[in-house]
């Protein structure tokens, strides 16, 4: 199989996993991908190392285009039957891979995924359900906040809670992005991703492309890596990204005006629920927080 590692932003977590692959020395493994994606700081080519080592190979694209765009620029450079996506900020060791690789053979043409976890030890829903209007509605309801370390409320905005707890391998809808194992056949044959989305659901897009194909995806709970998550970009402009994305993903698969009212309608009652904690003190502007999803959702 072939790595390939988005890149953008500050080299170092980048480098350090690539110091860790080259160190385990997974048997699977045949080359690095590493796709720069116009990021303000170069990925150095100083990374490639010695002739002996593992082989990276750094591809620059002149604009940045977001993770579905950086992702398609590497698998055209793969020659493997296999590649796995990693985000740079994943910790993944060789073992990991070769497992990962193993576990899946039996069930090729697979998207597979090891179970992704905080550094707490607390489930990242590696495993989730294709959105709903309904599950999308009830993640903007700000007021459920406090309740989401509930396992129905994990379930109500789209977390496959029971692939969370499985010990066996365990078919999904669709797996997060973090860690990727894809078919390369198959992956082509529904033309990768889409490059329309910039950041958030083009993994879900692709992956829904892929069932049609009768290409399952599956988490391999024996398989556990920490993952930091949402380190290299601005969190207002990861949450616009969040919003156009699901706009993008409900005009492809059904439903864009139910989407965007009920998001609409879930934004009145953020508004009401806002509008009464100010008035009982509470350190928050209602209105201006209104305007924001609002705007959002434009």
């Amino acid at each position: 199989m072939t790595v390939v590692i988005p890149f953008y932003g500050d080299p170092f977590d980048t480098e350090q996993l690539i110091a860790t692959l080259r160190q385990d020395g997974p048997a699977c493994l045949r080359q690095i991908i590493v796709v720069d994606d116009a990021s303000p700081v170069p990925f150095p080519e100083s990374v490639q190392g010695d002739p002996g080592s593992l082989p990276v190979l750094v591809v620059r694209r002149p604009v940045n285009g977001g993770f579905g765009s950086a992702v398609n620029s590497g698998l055209e450079q793969v020659q493997t039957p296999l590649a796995v996506v990693l985000n740079s900020d994943i910790e993944i060791t060789g073992a990991d891979l070769d497992a990962l690789v193993e576990q899946a053979m039996p069930w090729q043409p697979v998207v597979a995924s090891p179970q992704v976890i905080n550094h707490d030890g607390t489930p990242q829903w590696s495993g989730r359900h294709f959105p709903t209007v309904l599950h999308q509605a009830v993640e903007w309801l700000t007021p459920l906040a406090r309740f989401r370390h509930l396992p129905v409320l994990h379930e109500a905005v789209g977390h496959d809670v029971a692939a969370s707890q499985a010990s066996e391998p365990t078919p999904v809808d669709w797996v997060m992005g973090a860690v990727m194992l894809l078919p390369m056949d198959q992956v082509r044959a529904v033309g990768g991703f889409d490059e329309d989305f910039h950041m958030n659901s083009e993994e879900v897009d692709l992956q829904r492309r892929l069932r049609e194909h009768g290409v399952a995806s599956m988490v391999f709970p024996s398989i556990t890596v920490p993952h930091a998550g949402g380190g290299s970009s601005d969190p207002l402009k990861r949450r616009q990204w969040l919003v156009d994305s699901r706009a993008h993903y409900a005009r492809k698969w059904g439903h864009p005006r139910v989407l965007k009212g009920s998001l609409v309608a879930a934004t009145g009652v953020n508004f009401a629920v806002n509008t009464v904690r100010q008035l009982m003190g509470t350190d928050v502007d209602a209105r201006a927080v209104l305007r924001q999803e609002l705007e959002l959702l434009r």
